[in-house]
């Protein structure tokens, strides 16, 4: 008798409706009833078979997880694809491969299949920056290896400009500092400009010194560190980085031109031709 009313009580419950909030169970009261003694009138249960039908009918059931198929099976396992995929397939991403190859990554920004080319920040956008923290560039490349246009370059990916910028990775300010790298090289506040600049510019000037000037292993280390270039002998196969290495140059071909001598190598001085 228990195990029918059991049965009752489950049946009674109401759908789930897909996709929405569920239902609050109905109100369901029951009453204890003993077996009958001997010689008493049996009770009798009754299910109506059409309404159990039509509240098993409406149960959802749990989906089966599809399969992936195509291009997302394929990737499975594998690494993301970036926008700039293309990019790589014009210019070698080895650490050894270095020789002439800043010239060419350039140019390769104009490149892309079907005309395609990698993006670059407004040139507006980019005046603007350099006449707001143009002076505090120039006095944290001075005795670097670094161009000031290689930083803006670096400022108007990461940032666009905007001081107060915190990433999803706890990276913050102009150059997007981490808390270890800003603790590295002496920044104490990463939402303060200047900080965040001389924090940001010693980082690249010691990855120039140690990726023997090799702009793109430099904005490599700089997106994933320089322990991830060294592990892959090269620009990680990151989605990410793979992306972000051709932007900052787009951006560099912009910062350039904002220089009153626009700079060859990105370590060649230059003094921005805007007012601050």
């Amino acid at each position: 008798m228990a195990r029918i009313m059991a049965l009752c009580a489950g049946l009674g419950l109401a759908p789930v409706a897909a996709e929405e909030t569920p239902a609050p169970y109905p109100d369901f009261t029951f009453k204890r009833i003993g077996v009958p003694q001997a010689g008493q009138k049996r009770i009798t249960v009754q299910i109506d078979p059409a309404e159990q039908a039509r509240m098993l009918a409406a149960v959802v059931p749990m989906p089966d997880t599809p399969m992936p198929t195509g291009a997302a099976a394929a990737g499975l396992g594998g690494a993301p694809v970036g926008a700039y995929d293309w990019y790589w397939g014009l210019v070698s991403p080895s650490l050894g491969d270095n020789a002439g190859r800043f010239p060419k990554a350039v140019a390769a920004l104009a490149q892309g299949p079907g005309g395609a080319i990698v993006g670059a920040p407004r040139m507006q956008h980019m005046q603007e920056i350099a006449r707001l923290h143009g002076a505090d560039i120039l006095m944290a490349t001075i005795g670097t290896e670094v161009s000031p246009a290689l930083v803006l370059a670096v400022i108007g990916v990461e940032s666009g400009g905007r001081a107060e910028a915190v990433s999803s990775a706890g990276a913050v300010g102009l150059m997007q500092l981490i808390p270890a790298t800003a603790s590295r090289f002496g920044v104490t506040d990463s939402t303060v400009p200047g900080q965040n600049i001389k924090g940001g510019v010693a980082y690249l000037d010691w990855l120039m010194k140690e990726f023997d000037r090799d702009p793109l292993m430099v904005l490599a280390a700089y997106n994933s560190g320089e322990n991830a270039v060294k592990k892959n002998g090269g620009v990680p196969p990151y989605a990410e980085t793979r992306d972000y290495v051709p932007k900052v140059l787009a951006a560099w071909s912009v910062a350039r031109g904002l220089c009153l001598t626009p700079p060859e190598l990105v370590s060649d001085g230059c003094v921005f031709g805007v007012r601050g």
